[in-house]
């Protein structure tokens, strides 16, 4: 994992006709001055964008590509992606489909971004009614990620265990001491070397599983484990209207939308229990994934009155074989997935009131 950003940056933004930097407010205050006092930064223009999931639509991308058309970007031109996962997404997006395609780096400030959206070629926007995680995108890779695992010390708590699902994520993936090394990761030692080190390994699995099958027709769907359910949570969140109505009046001032990672573990734990009624995972991984959930990220914030909701939204997955059907990744055990695994509104409807009852 690369380190030397200003070396990178430098030697990188050599090749261009111009620079141009996508960020959002919260990181234009925290990291852009980072990166802005370097000389090869000097005359890049810059667009700050209002910070949050809720933003990532065609309507924010039409104002991305209003900028670059407006400040004479051209296909030899860069756009820098400095920000989370949001960005990141998005930023690619709109450098893939103006004018058919720019250069774009990725500059990714949070822990999920590095370990996830930063690198993989995957970008999108969300769309659609009901909302559909990254309903719209295409497949391009950045021409560079740029790693700086010291942008991490300043993160709250809760942006790095959003990262860190993801992480959990590819342990479950990779095999039982990956897996169990990343239960006992102290996440107050994101500075240090060690972590350090877990973040390259997360990266270089997830870019090993790419490298096979970068547009996502086979091996790659192992990487969907714990999205099918968390993505339609995480919609459901998002949708203002459900939400306002769960509310009382004591918590109508307080969002309940969660971050995205939050919802991959909230995903994680209950397709974990589907893989064990399914697939035969023994239930002790099912118990101690739970256990790691509840005492980091707390309960899951749904209850039963939003499971037809969420199997709707489900069922409008972009994963999904056929309209209707519910498509998951699973696993037999720890390092061994299943993909394309069918499962019944029934079964999620299980899973569902185990996840709730935790």
């Amino acid at each position: 994992m690369e380190t030397n950003t200003q070396h990178d940056l430098s030697a990188l933004l050599s090749r261009y006709e111009s620079v141009f930097v996508l960020t959002d407010e919260q990181v234009a205050n925290s990291c852009l001055p980072v990166f802005s006092n370097q000389p090869s930064m000097a005359n890049a223009k810059k667009l700050v964008l209002p910070a949050g999931e809720q933003h990532k639509n065609i309507q924010t991308v039409q104002r991305i590509w209003d900028w670059l058309q407006a400040e004479h970007a051209t296909r030899h031109s860069v756009l820098i992606n400095l920000g989370g996962g949001v960005i990141c997404d998005m930023g690619g997006f709109a450098a893939a489909t103006y004018m058919r395609g720019m250069h774009f780096i990725n500059i990714p400030t949070t822990l999920l971004a590095m370990v996830d959206a930063g690198q993989g070629g995957k970008t999108g926007i969300d769309y659609g009614t009901p909302v559909i995680k990254n309903g719209i995108g295409v497949f391009a890779e950045a021409d560079a990620t740029i790693y700086e695992p010291q942008l991490l010390q300043s993160l709250p708590a809760e942006q790095i265990l959003s990262g860190y699902a993801e992480m959990l994520k590819h342990g479950l993936l990779q095999g039982e001491q990956a897996f169990y090394e990343l239960l006992e990761q102290d996440l107050r030692e994101v500075s240090k070397p060690a972590f350090g080190e877990k973040i390259r390994q997360s990266v270089a699995f997830k870019m090993a599983i790419v490298e096979q099958d970068p547009t996502d027709k086979g091996l790659r769907q192992i990487l969907n484990l714990g999205h099918t359910v968390g993505h339609a949570i995480e919609a459901l969140l998002l949708d203002e209207s459900k939400v306002e109505s769960r509310k009382s009046k004591a918590e109508s001032q307080q969002p309940i939308a969660k971050p995205h990672g939050y919802c991959v573990m909230y995903g994680l734990v209950a397709e974990a229990y589907l893989s064990h009624m399914l697939c035969g995972l023994d239930a002790s991984v099912v118990s101690r994934l739970s256990r790691f959930m509840l005492e980091n990220y707390g309960a899951a914030p749904i209850t039963c009155k939003d499971h037809d909701a969420l199997i709707e939204l489900m069922q409008h997955d972009k994963k999904n074989k056929e309209q209707g059907t519910i498509t998951c990744t699973l696993l037999k055990s720890i390092g061994q997935p299943v993909t394309g695994q069918s499962v019944t509104p029934q079964q999620i409807r299980e899973a569902l009131e185990y996840l709730c009852n935790l």
